[in-house]
C-alpha cells in the first residue's frame, strides 16, 4: 500500500510543470516547418535542427505541414500541447503577412504563440526562367507593360510573404500578372526552372542553387544592400521599390504557456546553434545571416514586422485569401 501511494505521489509529481521543465529535454522534440520541403524555411530548419540536436541531447525531427501560405503548419503549433516537445519556425508570412492581410487564419500570432528567438536573415528575390525575353530589371518591367497579364509568377503560397512581394512589385511597377500559389518554395522553383511559370519571387537560399547554374535569371534583391555574390544586380530600393526590399526571418516559437523554464533553455541552445562555426558556414552558404536575438527582441521585430504589412494591406486594398 505505501508502494502504491509513493508510485501515485512520483507520478504526480512529475506532472507537475516545473519538475517537468527541470527535466526537459527528456525525448525528441518535434520542429514544424509550414512549408514543403525545399523551401527556405525547410533548409534553414534543416540547418539548425541538426545543431539544436547536439545542443539539446536529444533529435530535432522536421515535420512539413505546408499550405496556406504557412498557416495550416502554424496552426498546428498553435494548437499543440505547450510541453516543449512540439516548436515551430516561425517566418514573416506566419507571422505578419498572413495575419495582416488574410481574416480567415484559424490562429491569432501574438496570443497563440511564445516567440524564442529568430534564426536567421535571408534576402528575397524577383527571378525569371531563363526563357523569358529580358535580359535585366528594365526590360522585364517592359515587357510586363506591353504584355498585361500574360505572365504568370509562382510564390510559396496565399497569402505568404512572397505573394505580398508580388502584390508590392506590380503595384508599385504598374504591371499586371497572374499568382500562382504553391505549398512551398521548393515546388515553385522547380516549376519556374522547368518553364511552367516564367516568374519567381522567393527567398534566395531556396533559389540560390539554380541560380548559381543558370537555371534562373536573377533580376533583383530585397536586401539593404547589394549581395557580395551577385554584385551586379540592383536591390528594389535602387529601383525606386523600396516597399519591396524587405527582406524575410526565421525564428523559432511556441506554443502559448509553455513554462519559462522550457522557453529559457530553448532560447540558449538555438543562440549556441545559430553561432556555431559549422552552422554559421552552412547558412552563410544559403546566403542566410544569423541573428539569435532575445525573445523579448523577436517579439519586438514581429510586431514591427506586423504594423508594417498591415499598414501596407490598409493603404493598398491588398487581400490575400
Amino acid at each position: 500500500m505505501v508502494r502504491k501511494s509513493l508510485f501515485i505521489l512520483g507520478a504526480s509529481l512529475a506532472l507537475l510543470p516545473g519538475i517537468a521543465a527541470a527535466q526537459y529535454p527528456n525525448k525528441p522534440i518535434k520542429l514544424i516547418v509550414p512549408f514543403a520541403p525545399a523551401g527556405t524555411t525547410d533548409i534553414v530548419a534543416r540547418i539548425v535542427a541538426d545543431q539544436l540536436s547536439r545542443e539539446l541531447g536529444q533529435p530535432v525531427i522536421v515535420e512539413n505541414r505546408g499550405g496556406g501560405g504557412g498557416s495550416i503548419g502554424a496552426d498546428v503549433v498553435a494548437k499543440s500541447a505547450p510541453d516543449g516537445y512540439t516548436l515551430g519556425v516561425a517566418t514573416v508570412s506566419t507571422m505578419a503577412v498572413n495575419p495582416a492581410a488574410n481574416s480567415r487564419i484559424p490562429y491569432n500570432n501574438f496570443k497563440d504563440f511564445i516567440p524564442v528567438t529568430k534564426f536567421v536573415a535571408v534576402p528575397n528575390i524577383l527571378a525569371v526562367n531563363p526563357s523569358v525575353p529580358a535580359k535585366d530589371f528594365k526590360e522585364f518591367i517592359e515587357l510586363l507593360k506591353k504584355n498585361p497579364n500574360k505572365y504568370s509568377f509562382a510564390t510559396s503560397g496565399t497569402a505568404g510573404i512572397s505573394h505580398m512581394m508580388g502584390e508590392l512589385f506590380m503595384a508599385a511597377s504598374g504591371t499586371d500578372m497572374a499568382h500562382i500559389p504553391y505549398k512551398g518554395a521548393g515546388p515553385a522553383v522547380i516549376d519556374v526552372i522547368s518553364g511552367q511559370v516564367p516568374v519567381l519571387f522567393d527567398n534566395l537560399p531556396s533559389s540560390k542553387a539554380q541560380i548559381d547554374a543558370g537555371k534562373l535569371r536573377l533580376l533583383a534583391v530585397a536586401a539593404p544592400k547589394r549581395l557580395a555574390a551577385y554584385p551586379n544586380i540592383p536591390t528594389f530600393a535602387e529601383l525606386g521599390m523600396a516597399e519591396v526590399n524587405d527582406p524575410a526571418w526565421y525564428g523559432l516559437v511556441v506554443p502559448a504557456k509553455t513554462p519559462k523554464e522550457i522557453v529559457d533553455k530553448l532560447y540558449a541552445a538555438s543562440v549556441k546553434a545559430v553561432n556555431n562555426p559549422a552552422t554559421k558556414e552552412k547558412l552563410a552558404q544559403q546566403g542566410a545571416d544569423p541573428v539569435g536575438n532575445t525573445p523579448a527582441e523577436f517579439a519586438k521585430d514581429i510586431k514591427i514586422e506586423y504594423d508594417k504589412m498591415k499598414a501596407i494591406v490598409v493603404k493598398k486594398g491588398i487581400k490575400l485569401e
